[in-house]
Formats: structure tokens, sequence, C-alpha cells
């Protein structure tokens, strides 16, 4: 097997630039560390790698597709209050939410970017050995939870 160990960066075709980059920002609180010289990116991070998100100018008229990117998942730390916590974050910033779903090895938030692409936070609820065994002993399923938000004040 290839000696892959994560996914390093997702490159995501937007809209609108600025607008983007301001609510990555300003909604999941991350760095805008740069913009393309010559080339409409502008590339983002969370704080632990020099970029994890950038962003890329789509052609005019883009849409969204049936084929391709299903949705971006980014793993939180600091368990469920941490999740919450985000959650209330992604309420009180007006992010339309999709599902909140316990899955049989974590919990997760899917909404959507301005542009209608699918995001995911979520926080695992079991160590790594016993993520994996449950994970190949499942049907992949999801449930709808209720999670109390966390608003801050």
């Amino acid at each position: 097997m290839v000696d892959i160990n994560k996914v390093g960066h997702v490159v995501l075709k937007v809209r609108d630039l600025e607008k983007s980059a301001e609510w990555y920002s300003r909604v999941l609180g991350m760095e805008i560390m740069t913009r393309a010289k010559d080339f409409p990116m502008i590339f983002l991070s969370f704080g632990n790698q020099h970029h994890d998100i950038a962003l890329m100018k789509a052609p005019d008229g883009a849409e969204m597709g049936g084929l391709g990117l299903a949705h971006v998942a980014m793993q939180i730390n600091g368990g469920e209050e941490k999740l919450r916590q985000l959650y209330g974050r992604l309420l009180s910033a007006g992010v339309s939410i999709n599902h909140v779903w316990e899955h049989s090895v974590s919990r997760s938030v899917y909404f959507l970017d301005p542009d209608g692409i699918e995001l995911e936070i979520f926080c695992e609820t079991m160590g790594l050995e016993q993520g994996m065994e449950v994970m190949r002993g499942s049907d992949g399923g999801a449930e709808d939870i209720e999670l109390e938000p966390i608003f801050e004040s």
C-alpha cells in the first residue's frame, strides 16, 4: 500500500473569492494566509499547517454538478462540547444546517458554505483502534440526533 497518511488540503471552486474567504475566516475561524499573485486563489489555514483549504475562482456561470466532491469533513479537537460550541457559532452566523448526525464512530454537523458546498465538522466518539473495529463491522449508517448548541456570549 502507498504510504499516505492524510489528506493534505482541499481546493474548492467558488463564485466570489473575497466573499468566500471572508466567510471561511469569520465562520470557521480560518486565517487567510496568502492570495496567489498570478492566479485567482486564496489559501486559508486552521493554524496547524500552512494551508488546509484553498479557494479558487470558478468560471463565470459555473453550477454545482452531480459528480465530484460530496462534502469536506473537518475533524475537531475538544469532543462534543467543542462541537456544540461550533454548532452554536454556525447557527449564530445564519449558516444553513443540513444534518446533525450520530455515526457509529463520530458525531457530525453538516452545513453549507456561501456557494452551497457541503462541509462537515465532526468529533470522534472513540479511539482509533475501537473506531477501526466498529467501522469494519458497521453498515456505515447515520441517524439524526439532537445536539444542544452552545452560544458564545
